[in-house]
């Protein structure tokens, strides 16, 4: 049974891929661990994508996150397993939330990681579209400028 804070299902491709990712981004990378240390990364704005676990009991711990990243513009995902997330990055112990702060060489891996996780292409695209009539309206006070200037002279 899924818990309320997990919001979408992630394939088990793209979940063998978050391994991966987050194995190479330990390596070469900077990750933070833990649902407090993945809360202050997030709130700092350090965090370029998180992992939660979908298995964390008591819920609240990790239930605060989703919006956090939402609020912050963060890409997150979810994997079944905290103890299969702590063994990937190699850790002994179940990990319930992982912030990747600096990719290292697995910013390609998380980039198709994001690609493929649900929402992401809509909220880009939603940034970028606001852009284009900004850049139109100097053009057009500039030529008001002009003609007002014409029957000054």
């Amino acid at each position: 049974m899924a818990k309320s804070y997990v919001e979408f299902e992630v394939s088990s491709e793209v979940v063998a891929k978050t391994y991966e990712a987050l194995q190479m981004a330990r390596q070469t990378g900077t990750i933070r661990k833990g649902a407090n240390e993945v809360t202050k990364s997030v709130e700092r704005g350090l965090a370029t994508f998180v992992v939660m676990a979908g298995d964390v009991e008591p819920e609240e711990v990790v239930v605060h996150i989703p919006s956090l990243c939402k609020q912050k513009k963060i890409a997150y995902s979810y994997v079944p397993s905290k103890a299969e997330l702590g063994k990937a990055i190699g850790m002994n112990v179940p990990c319930t939330a992982i912030a990747v702060e600096k990719e290292g060489n697995a910013a390609s891996h998380l980039k198709d990681i994001k690609a493929k996780i649900s929402g992401s292409a809509p909220k880009e695209a939603k940034a970028e579209a606001p852009a284009a009539p900004k850049a139109e309206k100097p053009a057009a006070k500039k030529q008001e400028k002009k003609e007002e200037a014409k029957p000054a002279e």
